[in-house]
């Protein structure tokens, strides 16, 4: 029986495993919400990635967030909620760090979904919904001043 088949559309996911690699995404752009805090950045066509408009995606779960057991099931959480839905909202050629926090763990699943797309919308510049101001990736200049 044959696998399900795959929208040439939909870039590949690949996952980070080098630190030079996590540490290049650092300098690009930010995006949070109360589960995670993503960090994006466009990669250089001299990189090395499995092909080149393949996105990749590292996950950082810190000790501070618990014990072993708690850092695994938040990063396995984490890469389901990737796996599952976040194909369609990533960007060819960019690379990812998602940093875990606090909620990862006790947050309902569905949440996590809407939390990932709405934040990756967020890092892209794409307004989804207008509770979820999508202004700190503008310039200094474009940002309201509140008077």
């Amino acid at each position: 029986m044959p696998g399900p088949t795959e929208d040439a559309s939909i870039p590949t996911i690949a996952t980070l495993k080098v630190r030079s690699e996590f540490l290049a995404v650092r300098g690009g752009l930010r995006a949070s919400c109360g589960s995670f805090l993503i960090e994006g950045r466009k990669r250089a066509c001299k990189e090395s990635a499995p092909a080149n408009d393949a996105s990749r995606i590292g996950y950082t779960v810190t000790k501070k967030l618990g014990k072993a057991v708690d850092r695994n099931r938040i990063r396995r959480r984490l890469k389901a909620v990737v796996a599952g839905h976040a194909k369609a909202h990533l960007e060819p050629g960019f690379d990812y760090v998602i940093v875990a926090r606090n909620l990862a763990l006790s947050r309902p699943f569905q949440e996590l979904v809407s939390d990932l797309t709405r934040t990756l919308d967020k890092l892209h510049g794409r307004q989804t919904s207008k509770s979820f101001k999508a202004q700190a990736n503008l310039p200094e200049s474009n940002k309201k001043n509140p008077t």
